[in-house]
């Protein structure tokens, strides 16, 4: 039986907890991944959606991050946002008005999207003619290929998002995707998340972390790759990106937590890397890269 991926689900079932039980403003409101899963109804119960209150925050500023950033990019002009590890990504159906003036291309392993595929249109939602499904081997295939082949347009700038997917890689497979995203056409932008080592989390978070680790190893996605903040910049400089800089949790505090009457806060593993491209490469990397089986989206 074809079944999205496992974190896809869990990060789905996350910002819809949110709207369930922390106060309002709503940092994000998404519940259609609730609908896609359509969980059992105890669902909250479940240990990781109990004990996380700060992985949930984390994952609820990510998403309002991006949505921000999409919303942003689309009103100065652009016209293509292509998200890495899309899991169960919901912009499109969230934002209809947005998605359509843009070219959406969600990258993910086979089985996720064909189920979301499904589902979606069991739902009554569809699949509108902007929004791309590309189901991608990433340990046999190149995404960028099948990016092209799913229409994708090289000349034109582009937003990449890839959030929940670097931990998994391999510090190698990381820089071939910088350097390949770096490849796009002036112009074009990265929001990319990073996992700090865990001596940079703060104390509460790194009991959470430990146990997070050793769940995925036992499930055979193993956590791979963690920076320190000038290492993330240091290779998105290398690879080529302009004006590169990170986003702290404290930075996500600011902008998303302040006067909350929840109390409410994001865990401190996670950081942004933005960047921009100004120039041109004079060709494009094969992209076979991402190898991970597990993108938490």
């Amino acid at each position: 039986m074809i079944q999205p991926d496992n974190t896809a689900v869990r990060t789905a079932l996350w910002r819809a907890l949110h709207m369930q039980v922390d106060a309002k403003p709503y940092i994000i409101e998404d519940e259609i991944g609730l609908k896609l899963v359509a969980p059992p109804d105890n669902w909250q119960e479940r240990p990781d959606m109990k004990y996380t209150k700060r992985l949930r925050a984390s994952i609820v500023a990510r998403a309002r991050f991006i949505d921000d950033l999409i919303i942003e990019q689309s009103k100065q002009g652009m016209a293509q946002y292509v998200i890495l590890g899309a899991g169960l990504d919901t912009f499109a159906q969230r934002h209809p008005d947005v998605a359509s003036k843009l070219q959406i291309f969600e990258i993910d392993q086979p089985d996720t999207l064909t189920w979301k595929q499904k589902r979606l249109i069991e739902l009554g939602f569809g699949v509108p003619d902007y929004l791309h499904f590309v189901p991608v081997n990433f340990e046999t295939s190149s995404w960028w290929q099948h990016l092209l082949k799913a229409g994708f347009d090289p000349n034109k700038p582009a937003v990449v998002a890839c959030t929940g997917v670097s931990l998994y890689l391999t510090k190698e497979a990381i820089i071939d995707t910088l350097n390949q995203i770096a490849a796009l056409a002036p112009g074009s932008k990265l929001a990319m998340t990073f996992y700090l080592p865990l001596a940079l989390l703060d104390e509460e978070d790194k009991p959470m972390q430990e146990m997070a680790e050793k769940g995925a190893r036992a499930a055979g996605t193993p956590f791979m790759s963690f920076f320190a903040p000038e290492e993330i910049l240091a290779q998105a400089n290398e690879a080529g990106f302009k004006e590169a800089k990170t986003i702290s949790t404290k930075d996500m505090e600011q902008r998303y937590f302040a006067n909350r009457t929840d109390n409410i806060l994001p865990a401190s593993g996670e950081v942004f890397l933005l960047g921009e491209i100004w120039s041109a490469k004079c060709c494009f990397m094969s992209g076979k890269d991402l190898n991970t089986k597990s993108p938490n989206t």
